[in-house]
């Protein structure tokens, strides 16, 4: 029996070899190619671009991915290479495709891979593209043209897409200044596609980049290649013996962005994207809409609150915050796994484009980054981030969902329940500003449960909270 094929928040992802094979792989190419056929997006070619990441077989699954969107008659534009998705993205906006499919598992451990979907705006395809196309799957035969014949007929053209992208994200800079600033600054690639772009970009100027984990290995070197403290062990070993300026993060697929100070003292995602908010109103004297997803820091809140400035909240996917960006007139957009958009660009997180950013903030302020974090807190207090994810029954999801809309605490911690939020998981926000938030995963049977105060140990107090409530269900 053929595997179901399951979009989740970002496409559909599946083990290598148990779901993810070549034979599903095509299925749901085929799927992609009838619905584009059927509903081509106004303004765009019958044209489909394809990346892929380092992953374990990701350039094949690409090539059958290309083979069977050429014989469905598009024309594919394929990587030469393991490109960022952003990159992807790019590409798909910049060439008017209909859209684009990137072969990856982002962040997840290394057994996984993914098919994401990109709509023709440039950024994840919404949950209506994403349905109609899983509604295609097996609706029609597979047809396919063999890669060389595809290559010869120039149905399928090989090109690199990361140069075009880095040359959108130097005008999107003061790169001029970032290039004079003689920053020294560590990268973490994490085993990902990101390894080397930043000396790419950089090559020629002031700066000095040291790549760390830049090998191409679809093990990840025994790690997950998400930007969060726990991956960082070996590199903030390093960083403690051989100091930078900051230390620049990236995950697998290089769409998000994480950050070390230059000694390894890990930042957490929401402390990078509190300092690019700080940047773009006093450096950058840019106004617009904030939008954030659900799981991001309240410092957010009250920084826009101080500059006048409108802020949405969304639920958990960037694909949420995408669709405002489309909208327009938004400053930035972002969520609390490091992913980041930025306006004049593609609707879409960018993590090699976030990092240049944060370090055109520290060409412009001339100070380290401690000292950028310590005046962020002193202005709008300390806000202390955690999060844990358990195993929790798929079955019982939305029953424990139910109960604590229903039996909400009467407060956190100390301060009394101010409101609950039940549009994506369910979230309660004390008077003082903490809060504490249960989500299920999309996929798979994993509760998150994310917690914020004044300290880290209210904050893990409050985690043990939340794994309380799990229990009464």
């Amino acid at each position: 029996m053929a595997a179901k094929i399951k979009f989740g928040t970002d496409g559909w992802r599946a083990v290598i070899a148990e779901d993810f094979t070549f034979e599903n792989v095509s299925r749901v190419a085929q799927a992609t190619a009838d619905h584009w056929k059927s509903h081509p997006p106004a303004g765009t070619q019958k044209r489909i671009v394809v990346g892929y990441d380092r992953r374990f077989l990701s350039d094949r699954f690409a090539r059958r991915t290309a083979e069977v969107l050429a014989g469905n008659g598009f024309e594919v534009i394929l990587g030469d290479s393991p490109v960022p998705t952003p990159a992807v993205s790019f590409a798909v906006k910049s060439l008017k495709a209909a859209g684009g499919v990137m072969i990856t598992a982002s962040h997840n451990p290394p057994e996984f891979n993914g098919y994401k979907v990109k709509a023709w705006y440039g950024g994840s395809a919404d949950a209506s593209i994403c349905q109609a196309i899983e509604d295609c799957v097996d609706q029609s035969t597979i047809k396919w043209t063999a890669f060389d014949v595809a290559v010869k007929s120039k149905q399928v053209v090989v090109r690199d897409l990361r140069a075009p992208h880095y040359a959108a994200c130097k005008k999107l800079v003061d790169f001029k200044r970032i290039a004079a600033s003689g920053i020294r600054f560590a990268h973490e690639a994490l085993y990902g596609v990101g390894a080397g772009c930043f000396e790419e970009l950089l090559e020629g100027t002031s700066c000095v980049v040291t790549t760390l984990n830049a090998e191409h290995n679809p093990n990840f070197g025994g790690i997950n290649p998400e930007p969060i403290a726990k991956n960082y062990t070996r590199s903030a070993q390093w960083l403690a013996k051989n100091p930078h300026d900051v230390c620049l993060v990236t995950d697998g697929d290089a769409d998000r962005v994480g950050g070390m100070m230059g000694d390894g003292t890990p930042m957490t995602t929401h402390q990078l994207i509190c300092l690019l908010l700080r940047h773009y109103v006093k450096n950058r004297r840019q106004k617009g809409r904030v939008v954030k997803a659900l799981t991001t820091t309240t410092m957010v809140d009250r920084m826009c609150a101080a500059y006048g400035l409108e802020l949405v909240e969304t639920g958990v996917g960037f694909k949420y915050i995408a669709s405002e960006m489309i909208r327009g007139g938004v400053l930035l957009g972002f969520e609390e796994s490091g992913g980041i958009g930025f306006p004049g660009h593609i609707p879409e997180r960018d993590g090699i484009l976030a990092g240049l950013m944060l370090l055109e903030m520290l060409a412009v302020e001339k100070k380290s980054v401690a000292q950028l974090l310590e005046e962020m807190e002193k202005e709008f207090g300390p806000h202390e981030y955690a999060r844990i994810d358990t195993h929790f029954p798929l079955e019982k999801r939305a029953s424990l969902m139910e109960y604590c809309k229903l039996n909400p605490p009467a407060k956190l911690l100390k301060s009394p329940l101010q409101e609950v939020k039940s549009f994506d998981g369910v979230k309660f926000i004390a008077q003082d500003g903490s809060w504490l938030m249960l989500r299920g995963s999309g996929t798979e049977p994993i509760l998150r449960i994310y917690a914020e105060a004044k300290s880290k140990a209210d904050a893990e107090k409050l985690l043990e909270l939340g794994v309380r409530i799990t229990k009464k269900v």
